[in-house]
């Protein structure tokens, strides 16, 4: 085994199931939650004289990219798929509520025709190998492209309450609209994995299929519905020889026996706190077929316990996660506003000073 490697190096051989000098790093589907940013940052400062970002680069070994948007000009708070949001505040920062959406009154799929869908050719992807080589300069990260969230966008547009009763009483709609939205991310993606000509990694894919209790849907109607946009879509993507990232929170458990059966190469979130998921089983279930990212706690540990307690979790989910490779370390979500910024010091310390020799062989 080197030592030293770099970003990519390492992040390639934990998905080959191989350990590395030390456990990669990423915050994949995260960041900092209202003004824990700037918290971080004075933080770091005041103890060790760094920024948050000249604290961060050297120890993220993967980096989001995308190409240039040219499309028609967006209203604020508006998305591609024209569903609008607006900021609702909580206090120490803001989520982005979603307050219209435009496919809420379509009865038929003829009424999607009236709807102002999105092209990929709103996308500049001739920008792409110049974005690479200035990121391959800086320093050798595996880089990620996202986000195909396939039923996400498709409740965006319909609204989640009203989507989950076509299910059952207007699936032909359902298949419609979701289908419509695989064939833009199948385009997109290929746009974008066609430019960069092999030097992007990951595709983030995503589909929040499950609640802090159980699935939001049942396997069947996964079956029916999500599974077959994904499976088109990640096909799609391997074509190209990158890897899928696919993220859930909540207690996925039960579907991931699916999820590794419609390809997905990471499973992404890892919201340990949610009920039956279990580091150990999931592992011992699933680490011969499926790598992960994720899994340090922003709902319990980060927000609410102590700096022993980050630092014992990280260790714990190295040891069992990272056992013969395939685990990426990263915080489950964005991590939220009131966390304590020694305590996502001690998420990545902890993590950078785990002995390798120290492990469970």
């Amino acid at each position: 085994m080197k030592d030293a490697l770099n970003g990519r190096e390492r992040v390639r051989l934990a998905l080959e199931h191989q350990e590395t000098d030390r456990i990669p790093l990423a915050m994949v589907c995260s960041g900092f939650g209202g003004k824990l940013r700037n918290e971080f940052n004075d933080h770091l400062i005041g103890k060790r004289g760094v920024s948050a970002d000249e604290y961060l680069e050297p120890l993220l070994d993967i980096v989001d990219i995308s190409p240039r948007y040219i499309g028609p000009e967006l209203r604020e708070g508006e998305s591609l798929w024209g569903v609008l949001t607006e900021p609702v505040s909580y206090g120490a920062g803001v989520y982005n509520e979603i307050s219209h959406h435009p496919l809420a009154e379509a009865e038929t799929v003829a009424d999607l025709d009236r709807h102002r869908w999105p092209s990929a050719g709103w996308f500049d992807y001739s920008v792409l190998p110049d974005m690479i080589r200035e990121h391959r300069r800086v320093r050798d990260r595996a880089m990620v492209v996202g986000n195909g969230n396939i039923f996400e966008t498709s409740w965006y547009m319909r609204g989640f309450e009203q989507m989950l009763m076509d299910c059952v009483l207007n699936p032909e709609l359902v298949h419609a609209v979701m289908n419509r939205v695989t064939d833009y991310y199948c385009e997109y993606f290929t746009g974008v994995l066609a430019a960069a000509r092999g030097e992007i990694d990951l595709v983030f894919t995503a589909d929040d299929i499950a609640g802090q209790n159980g699935l939001l849907v049942s396997l069947p109607m996964w079956e029916e519905f999500i599974k077959p946009c994904h499976c088109r879509l990640n096909d799609t993507i391997h074509e190209f020889g990158a890897g899928i990232i696919y993220h859930s929170d909540g207690a996925v458990m039960e579907a991931v026996p699916g999820l590794i059966d419609m390809g997905i190469d990471i499973l992404q979130a890892l919201q340990f706190s949610a009920d039956g998921m279990d580091p150990q089983r999931l592992k011992n279930r699933f680490g011969g077929k499926l790598c992960f990212e994720g899994g340090v706690s922003v709902q319990t540990t980060l927000p609410f316990g102590s700096v022993e307690d980050v630092q014992n979790e990280v260790v714990a989910l190295i040891r069992i996660l990272g056992e013969n490779g395939g685990y990426i370390l990263g915080p489950s979500h964005v991590i939220q506003a009131g966390t304590p910024p020694e305590n996502v010091v001690a998420m990545f310390d902890a993590a950078v000073d785990y002995p390798r020799e120290h492990s469970l062989h």
